[in-house]
Order: structure tokens, then sequence, then C-alpha cells
């Protein structure tokens, strides 16, 4: 048999070990998860949705795996009992000035081939009756899941399939045999002919401790996330998301109704100063080392240094926070948000400052490194492990 080892149970490793033991009857998996519990980090700390493709260049590894996880995950939800609804989203525009980024989004959407449509402010209205826009894009096939729930289902198959998920099993290295590699972890050593990593916001970390110099680093950034009070949720029926202003890294606060009916605001996003820093008061001293010593984070910084003000500003201010939502929906007041948990994004930035826009993975001898899995990647898992497995060494 050969031996795989997955490390990270988040989404996408728990997806690749399901879909190596479907694909290979002769394979003997087995994950390996730091933490005492399935989904810990990026996936557990999503925002449940469903994205559709639009942003991303045409061609991309990222549209092609988007476009087609957006429908096999919600198949795999249905078939296996998990809730799931395609609720679509409105991407709006607020002013006359975002009308061309919101044609050219129109455009990009068209190139790959999505289900989308340039709408005016009454239609708008239709689908989104507190939405203020002077036009809109409908996006018809976003839609909303809690992916933990499919991690765990996941988990299942691949358990009943065979593979083993160990817990509280933290990679310490990975030494090189004649006959493969070991992986050490606080659990004991685990042989492997195949290294597969999914770490997540240590997947740069993971890779050099397996002897392959990645190509970006990862840097955390926190997106702050707020909710509507239960009576005041009335006010968004689906998804709710800004013209994207391409000048800036990431797409700004917007507001998702969640499959459990509640209503988040966010994320904003900031640079943690921990890869688990989940609020200003964690900070790890090796983390902030790292940030502070990578030209990659200060040549960024340098291009988007107001943007990032902008943010920080934002994250210790409720007023601005709620300004920037009543931009899409005007209801919405600082009285209507209560505080919800934070998510930390894993994003690689490469040396020259630019973050890492694509999918990045990479392989070596008898290894695969997922190196850049930021959203949508769970909205794309069940593609990304195809895409994956299909590279495996057997």
């Amino acid at each position: 048999m050969t031996r795989y080892v997955v490390v990270g149970a988040g989404i996408v490793g728990l997806a690749v070990a399901h879909r190596i033991v479907r694909d290979r009857p002769d394979a003997r998996v087995t994950v390996l998860e730091k933490e005492n519990r399935l989904a810990a980090h990026q996936t557990g700390h999503n925002s449940g949705v469903i994205h559709a493709g639009v942003y991303y260049r045409p061609g991309s590894l990222k549209a092609e795996l988007c476009r087609a996880g957006s429908r096999s995950m919600v198949d795999f939800c249905a078939a296996h009992d998990v809730p799931v609804q395609v609720c679509g989203k409105l991407i709006v525009a607020t002013d006359t000035v975002e009308l061309p980024r919101l044609h050219a989004l129109y455009a990009r959407a068209v190139a790959n081939r999505l289900p989308v449509r340039l709408i005016d402010p009454v239609e708008a209205r239709e689908h989104e009756p507190a939405v203020r826009c002077v036009a809109a894009l409908h996006v018809a096939s976003t839609g909303i899941v809690d992916f933990t729930r499919v991690c765990a289902v996941l988990a299942r198959l691949a358990e009943e399939a065979g593979a083993e998920i160990r817990l509280g099993a933290r990679v310490t290295g990975v030494h090189r045999r004649a006959d493969g590699q070991t992986v050490a972890t606080t659990a004991g050593d685990v042989p492997a002919d195949v290294l597969v990593n999914c770490a997540g916001l240590y997947a740069d970390r993971l890779a050099r401790l397996a002897g392959v110099t990645p190509p970006a680093r990862i840097v955390p950034f926190r997106g702050e996330y707020h909710e509507l009070r239960p009576e005041r949720r009335h006010l968004v029926r689906g998804l709710v998301y800004p013209v994207p202003d391409p000048r800036f890294p990431f797409l700004g606060v917007h507001l998702t109704r969640m499959i459990d009916g509640s209503v988040h605001a966010g994320p904003n996003a900031v640079l943690a100063l921990a890869r688990e820093g989940y609020s200003w008061r964690r900070v790890v001293p090796r983390d902030v080392v790292d940030l502070a010593s990578y030209p990659g984070l200060w040549r960024l910084a340098g291009r988007h240094f107001r943007y990032g003000v902008a943010e920080v500003h934002r994250s210790l201010s409720r007023r601005r926070f709620a300004a920037s939502l009543a931009r899409l929906v005007p209801a919405v007041t600082e009285a209507d948000l209560l505080p919800s948990a934070a998510g930390v994004r894993a994003q690689a930035i490469a040396p020259d400052g630019t973050l890492v826009d694509d999918f990045l993975i990479a392989t070596g001898d008898r290894q695969v490194h997922v190196l850049n899995a930021p959203s949508p990647a769970a909205t794309s898992s069940l593609e990304i492990a195809r895409h994956v497995v299909a590279r495996l060494p057997g």
C-alpha cells in the first residue's frame, strides 16, 4: 500500500484525504491535525459563502476551480444532507464613479461563464428591498452553507473508507529516508511515501520543514466581523457586496445572510500579530519577527499604507464600520451591530510585495504543498482535492 500523510484537517486537507481514499484503493491515508478538533482555523471561521467566481482572472486556477467547485459543493451537500441554499448575491454600485468597475466585473464574470446580469436600482430592490445603488450585478449561483458541517461529513466518509485522522498531532519535522520520509509529530512519528501539505496558516513553515523553499511567505490578516441584531436581520435577504476597487487588495465589508439565518457584516482586513491572531490582544513574538523581517510585507505596506490605516481605523471604530455598511444598506446603524467572531486569512505574499492572487500548489519529491489557498478555497475544496490528487505519485 502507498502511505499518504495529509497535514491539516481543514476543508482542503479533509477533501484531499477523502479524494485519495475514493480514487486510490491501495492508499493508506493518515491526516494529521495539531488542534483537537476539525476545521479549527480558516474553515471554522469562514463566512459560509459558496462563491461563484466573479472576481478571478479568466483562465486562472481560482477561476476554473471556483466555478466547478460552486457546483460540486452544492451537489455534495445535497447528497449528504448538509443544509445549503443557492440564494444569489448583489454587487452594488453606490455611486456613478463605480459604474466602470461594475461593468468590468460583469465582463470578467461573463468571461468566466457565470450566470450574471446587470440590473437597475428598481430590480436590485426586488432582490434586496433595503439596498441603495445606482446599478448592481446579480450573481445567481452564489450560495451559503456551513463549511464546518461539510468537514464533518468529509471526515466521516474518509474514515469509513479507511483513513485515519489524528487530532492533537502537531508536525515538528519531516525526515527523508531512502524508502520515503518520516513525519515527526508531538503524538509520534508517521511514515509517509507521499506527503500532502494542507497546513493553511502554517503551509510555508511546513514546506521549509520538508526541505522545500516556498516562493512566498504566509502573512496573516485578521478579518473582523459584526452581525446584525436579530430584530434587524430582515434588512438583508441574501448577500450584498460593494464593487471592489482593484487598487486595493481586499473586497471591502459586505453583508452576508448565513445558513442559520443570522446576518454577518464584514470583514475588514488588518494585519494580525500572530498566525492565530483572532484579536488585537493575541501577539506571538516569533510571528511578529517573521513579519518584521519579511521585505515583501514592507513593500506591500508601502503601496497600500493609506488603505491599511483606514482598515485599522475601521477595526477600532464601530461607527466607521457601520458607515461602510450604510453605503450599501442605508438603514444599518451602529446600534444594529453586535460583535462576532473574527477569522484569520492565510495570504501568501511574494518577496516583491505582491499578493499571490491565484491558488499556489508546489510539487516536490513525493510531496505536494498547497501554499496559497485563501478564499475561495472552501468553495473550491472538492476541486482543489481533485487537482491535487491527480498530481500525486502513486
